[in-house]
């Protein structure tokens, strides 16, 4: 049965720019109120993000948030209740992406990535699970935002791929302990956007397309509708649904 989205109170991290602005925006046009994460995207664009949702006609909120702090992660939470009093639907987006050779990896490195890409969503599936039991009615829905390192190593990004691989594994334990009030499921998205801070031309672009089965690169909203498809269909959890052109065929 597909469930409406509409009145659904929505908690996007890292909505403020690229996926997970996407993300709530996707959100918001199928009625979704938003509370609007955000770090290192900044003030104006966490703004930016908020005046884009509200012209769906829906309440939408920023809160700003370091998620590599525990603490932080209580205050959004505490926001959270304060703004909306509920909580149907989470979306852990944000992440950190490092480039490092295996033997580059500082523990600094490796202690933010896991911090931001692992613990983070893992403390937050904690408090969402708690504010959803609230709920008069169950339905949750917990989505974790993985991407190629879900399927396999990647040398370029070792500890970014392990924290990927590992949230995969938590998306698993989640749905198993959490059902069947909540739903748990990820995403892999494929090459849906240029990697931030690095210069690619539209050549280079399009032959990193190439890699994939269909031949091809995607875009945020690709990774928007899936996130929708998976709020709406209450018969899946526990799943990886890969949006990347077929490239983890690969």
């Amino acid at each position: 049965m597909q469930v409406d989205l509409s009145g659904k109170v929505v908690l996007v991290t890292g909505a403020a720019h690229r996926v997970g602005r996407a993300i709530a925006v996707e959100l918001a046009r199928q009625g979704a109120d938003i509370l609007v994460h955000y770090h290192s995207a900044g003030d104006e664009l966490a703004r930016d993000a908020v005046r884009e949702i509200k012209s769906s006609g829906v309440a939408a909120h920023s809160v700003r948030a370091d998620l590599a702090q525990p603490t932080e992660i209580e205050a959004l939470f505490v926001a959270l209740r304060e703004r909306f009093g509920r909580l149907d639907i989470v979306v852990n987006n944000a992440a950190v992406f490092q480039a490092r050779e295996l033997l580059e990896v500082s523990q600094a490195d490796w202690d933010l990535t896991m911090a931001v890409n692992l613990r983070a969503p893992f403390l937050v599936t904690q408090h969402a699970a708690r504010l959803m039991a609230q709920n008069a009615l169950p339905g949750g829905v917990i989505i974790n935002i993985c991407d190629a390192g879900a399927n396999g190593p990647w040398q370029q990004y070792p500890h970014h791929g392990i924290s990927k691989s590992a949230l995969w594994m938590l998306t698993q334990v989640s749905a198993l302990s959490l059902g069947p009030a909540i739903r748990v499921n990820a995403i892999a998205p494929g090459p849906v956007m240029k990697t931030a801070g690095r210069d690619i031309s539209d050549e280079d672009w399009a032959r990193v397309g190439q890699r994939s089965v269909l031949q091809k690169t995607g875009s945020p909203e690709d990774v928007a509708r899936a996130v929708a498809y998976l709020c709406r269909e209450d018969y899946i959890t526990g799943t990886l649904l890969q949006v990347n052109a077929g490239e983890h065929l690969r």
